[in-house]
């Protein structure tokens, strides 16, 4: 069977609702044979025929799954920093709660044991990592996990005392509502 259709039937029989997002090493299992030019090269024609569509550096998602829309920056995030210790907090969690009128569109803020960075997922939006150096057991009586987004959310105060840390602007805080929430 020719790479691309093989990649294709396989994906079809893989990806389901809540499993749609794929890395390179995951694509990469199902010819194991290719060489990395040749994989290089089939990844790329698989994306220009619609098969695979990239949600950033190494991740590609199965368009043909009924995939959550909303949710492909929170599961992207969880799956690039599955080793690291990772929450959402800062203006994710404080606009979500109310605390924050402004939305910010298509950007989620997370706290991680991993360096900070953002990553650009193109028309999905972007993921800003934000570097803590507290541990698990420091935060974690503050934090309750999402399944909707597959990873844990700060309170309200664990995200404001975030704030505080990584000296973010207090600007756009509604404090009366916060006060409630705190």
């Amino acid at each position: 069977m020719h790479p691309i259709r093989l990649l294709e039937k396989t994906l079809a029989r893989l990806a389901t609702g809540s499993n749609y997002l794929f890395s390179v090493r995951d694509l990469s299992a199902i010819l194991p044979g290719s060489s990395q030019t040749a994989f290089n090269a089939l990844i790329g024609r698989a994306e220009n025929n619609g098969i695979i569509r990239r949600v950033c550096r190494g991740l590609y998602l199965n368009p043909q799954t009924d995939f959550p829309a909303g949710m492909v920056l929170y599961h992207a995030a969880a799956r690039l920093r599955a080793q690291e210790f990772n929450y959402l907090s800062l203006e994710s969690v404080l606009c979500d709660s109310g605390v924050i009128s402004q939305v910010p569109m298509n950007w989620i803020t997370l706290m991680s044991s991993g360096r900070s960075n953002t990553i650009s997922c193109g028309s999905f939006g972007h993921i800003e990592f934000t570097h803590s150096k507290r541990g698990p057991q420091e935060v974690a009586p503050q934090l309750t996990y999402d399944a909707n987004c597959r990873m844990w959310r700060a309170s309200v105060a664990l995200a404001l005392k975030d704030m505080k840390r990584t000296r973010r602007s207090f600007d756009l805080v509604n404090w009366e509502i916060a006060d409630e929430l705190v």
